[in-house]
């Protein structure tokens, strides 16, 4: 079974690495470091923050099983659909101190994360596709922070980076088969074998992340529809 991909990872203790590693890299941040592009195409470091900050909405309405209540409300502000939630998350911090966004980040996030893992990983909560496990929610959001992460680009040390890709690939894997993707893909010691539309394509673990997350970058030379079959998680 694909679940059988994460049987062996915590989740929480995942999420609470991925969030540390990011307010390490905000909090070390000088004036000039906010500006920066971030690799999120038209946001800056700063507007990734923000896209954290606003995304604790969501998450906060999951856990208070209050995402109808939510939807409705940004109906309301004309907001329509995950990509417009983002630009509008963001738009609304542009112009806060950010300070204030970090303060609200880390706050709200440090939040999420106690009562997430309070939960346990078999309790439900509520999602935007119907009730949902904790634990997968958990990876799923795992996954985001790592890749924001990397979007801003907050260190990784030599001693962690291996299981780190090696988790970010079982929840690749987990994703594609949970979303029914149609997408054959084979893990080796080393490489993962992908088939899509008839064509094939042997990646390093790496790639195959990026992929997964829509950051695989364009002169990589993979086959766009091994590419556009991968992406699950962005």
């Amino acid at each position: 079974m694909a679940e059988d991909l994460l049987k062996d990872l915590n989740p929480f203790d995942i999420f609470d690495a991925e969030a540390a590693r990011l307010d390490r890299f905000f909090s070390g941040l000088d004036d000039a470091g906010w500006p920066r592009p971030s690799r999120c195409a038209g946001w800056s470091v700063q507007d990734v923050l923000a896209h954290l900050a606003g995304e604790e909405e969501y998450n906060h309405a999951c856990l208070d099983g209050e995402v109808e209540e939510l939807t409705s409300r940004l109906t309301v502000e004309g907001v329509s659909g995950y990509n417009d939630f983002n630009e509008w998350s963001v738009r609304l911090r542009r112009e806060l101190p950010v300070e204030n966004v970090l303060a609200e980040w880390r706050t709200k996030n440090g939040e999420t994360r106690r009562r997430m893992r309070a939960l346990g990983r078999d309790a439900l909560i509520d999602t935007m596709a119907g009730p949902y496990p904790v634990g997968l929610q958990t990876f799923h959001y795992d996954s985001e922070y790592a890749t924001h992460a990397d979007d801003v680009g907050a260190p990784v040390s030599d001693e962690e980076a291996e299981g780190r890709t090696l988790w970010r690939v079982a929840v690749g894997r987990f994703v594609l088969d949970e979303q029914g993707a149609d997408v054959q893909v084979e893990q080796t010691a080393e490489q993962i074998w992908v088939c899509a539309e008839g064509v094939t394509a042997t990646l390093s673990y790496p790639q195959f992340v990026n992929a997964t997350v829509g950051r695989l970058p364009a002169g990589d030379g993979a086959d766009p529809r091994i590419v556009a079959a991968l992406r699950c998680l962005a």
